[in-house]
């Protein structure tokens, strides 16, 4: 009869040969020795000893005695019939000829080896102990669990029951054992905090606006290397550790069953945990909410370490080995100096040694002066050892200031890693701990920083030269905030193409977009359209927007508080010329002649049209 956990074929195979024998079992199991030899004896007849012979091999082999005691693989009974040296092997027919044989000779191999029935009470009672401890400690599956329980039997002698009742009293053991689970779970949550069962209930709902859980939401382990999923992560610990399922005790709890109950209740959807009855339900979710802050913890140190590595310390390993390849050729020139110098030296004091000769200080400088000038050696003595350090840790010292540039990488993350409840140390990390744990104090003690710093010395007034200054006669105002880009810096410094400015209060000036229409109006900047309103001629003449050609400024040029014309300089230390703002020039250069004073309209040059596009 098929048992639900078990197929045909291990029914089948239950209590039975299933095939040949290796030549191993058959030694292991139909080995005769002289006991047994003696036993076997007492048969008189070929075929009377050489079936016993079979059945106290197949109750050592399988666990029981067959109901055809020749259902045996042939294999074995040649190996049987040479031991007892019996010439016809096939003699062990005869022996069911008589059907009370078989048992008799069952009931002796019984008597006399000790093998007990399954129906004996104190077999029962040690076999169930057994099964139950198994069944309470490892979290094996049924089929599992059903070959122990047939190991057992057969280490202990125990004739094998029918396969139903064996299978029975297995699936029996294993829901004892999940009913103990499931009420010692909950009933220490209850102890731990009469509440817990609840809140976690509560991980289950969909809040208002949302599309999953809350339990959904922490499963969710961090999927990014960067500072915002960083603090994600630690926002994760955090919620985790708050609920209090690391106050459950559970040292009475096989450590493996926890494991089981919260892989099974992680692979399941939060409408089927909900579905679940109590204590089944709460017990599942301590063991799940257990897990997940072990792991919350562990994805949050994992990335933490891959951050360091990634953002902090290679950044910080690759700045500082190119620190030092770009002092190397200085060091190399310098070295070679030195060693040439060196080497001059040591031979004349090698030759003087040897002659006996008294060295003069002018002579050995003049020698020393042929290799390179006085000023030359001291040079590269004084390169050498600002690049040579005296300690032997220069590398080490660079890579700390490599580390300490690149600090504001980590630092929005380190603060909440140091406040973080969720961490915990065992006795040998307590140090670590302790030291995590400052991070927020050091962080604070840098002083301000950021914006603040910035807008301190960014104030209106502050530097009348400054890059601020240039706006000032354009309508700009000079405290706008930090800049956004690195290069466009102050919007007065037009190194790219010509900047506009953004209306008050929206942060740094914005690019301008390029104009066939600039403004020229004497004094301001040829990349400024001022107020939107075409420029004029000094003397009032035609409008210079209307005259063809091309007319627009300059796409690098230096704001108002820069320089003279081409030259480099200014507070911000721009690049490129200096706008014209002479409107006779920039008509120039337009193929039209200024206007002289009180004339109406340009003048065209001798020779022809003015140049257009």
């Amino acid at each position: 009869m098929p048992v639900e956990f078990l197929s045909d074929e291990q029914v089948a195979a239950y209590g039975r040969f299933t095939g040949e024998l290796p030549a191993s079992e058959l030694e292991r199991f139909f080995y005769l020795d002289d006991a047994d030899r003696d036993l076997v004896a007492r048969r008189r007849s070929d075929h009377h000893r050489l079936g016993f012979a079979v059945q106290l091999g197949t109750v050592r082999a399988v666990g029981r005695f067959l109901e055809d005691p020749l259902d045996v693989p042939w294999l074995a009974v040649e190996f049987l019939a040479e031991e007892l040296e019996i010439g016809d092997a096939s003699c062990v027919k005869k022996y069911v000829q008589r059907p009370q044989t078989p048992y008799e000779h069952a009931w002796e191999i019984r008597d006399r080896y000790g093998y007990r029935s399954f129906d004996d009470q104190g077999c029962a009672e040690a076999f169930a102990r057994f099964l139950d401890g198994r069944a309470w400690t490892h979290a094996e599956g049924p089929v599992a669990l059903f070959e122990q329980a047939t190991g057992w039997l057969r280490r202990n002698r125990v004739l094998l029951p029918g396969v139903t009742v064996l299978a029975r009293q297995v699936a029996a053991a294993r829901e004892t054992a999940e009913v103990r689970l499931y009420a010692a779970l909950a009933a220490a949550a209850r102890s731990a905090d009469p509440s817990l069962p609840e809140r976690l209930a509560n991980l289950l709902r969909v809040p208002d606006g949302s599309r999953f859980s809350e339990l959904e939401r922490l499963r969710r382990a961090p999927r990014r290397s960067s500072g915002p999923e960083m603090v994600k992560a630690l926002q994760r610990a955090e919620q985790l550790a708050a609920l209090g399922v690391g106050r459950v005790g559970v040292d009475d709890i096989p450590v493996n069953r926890l494991q089981v109950l919260a892989r099974t209740g992680l692979g399941s959807k939060a409408s089927a945990l909900a579905r679940l009855g109590e204590p089944k339900r709460a017990a599942t979710l301590v063991a799940v909410m257990r897990h997940l802050e072990a792991a919350a913890v562990d994805d949050t140190l994992d990335l933490f370490a891959l951050l360091m590595a990634t953002r902090l310390f290679s950044p910080a390993r690759r700045a500082s080995a190119e620190q030092r390849l770009a002092m190397l050729p200085r060091l190399e020139k310098a070295s070679k100096v030195v060693a040439r110098a060196g080497r001059v030296l040591l031979d004349r004091l090698a030759a003087a040694e040897v002659s006996g000769d008294r060295l003069e200080v002018a002579t050995l400088w003049a020698a020393v002066e042929r290799i390179a000038s006085r000023a030359a050696v001291v040079d590269a003595i004084a390169l050498v050892e600002e690049l040579v350090p005296d300690d032997d840790g220069s590398a080490d010292s660079a890579m700390r200031a490599a580390l300490a540039g690149r600090y504001n990488t980590v630092r929005p993350f380190l603060a909440l890693l140091g406040e973080s409840a969720a961490l915990y140390a065992a006795p040998g990390g307590e140090r670590v701990l302790a030291a995590v744990r400052g991070l927020p104090e050091l962080a604070r003690r840098g002083g301000p920083r950021g914006r603040a710093g910035w807008a301190q010395s960014h104030r209106p007034g502050a530097d009348a030269a400054g890059p601020s200054a240039g706006h000032a006669g354009r309508g700009v105002e000079a405290d706008r905030g930090p800049p956004r880009g690195g290069r466009r810096g102050c919007a007065g410094s037009c190194r790219g193409r010509p900047e506009r400015a953004s209306p008050a209060g929206r942060g740094p000036p914005r690019r301008a977009r390029r104009t066939r229409q600039p403004g020229l109006a004497a004094g301001g900047c040829a990349g400024d359209v001022a107020a939107r309103r075409p420029a004029r001629t000094a003397a009032g003449g035609t409008r210079l927007d209307r005259v063809p050609g091309r007319l627009h400024p300059p796409r690098r040029c230096l704001d108002a508080h820069q320089g003279p014309r081409g030259e480099r300089g200014g507070a911000a230390g721009g690049r490129g010329l200096q706008c014209r703002a002479d409107p006779g020039d920039q008509a120039r250069r337009g193929g039209v002649e200024p206007s002289p004073a009180g004339a109406r309209g340009p003048v065209l040059r001798a020779g022809g049209e003015p140049r257009r596009r």
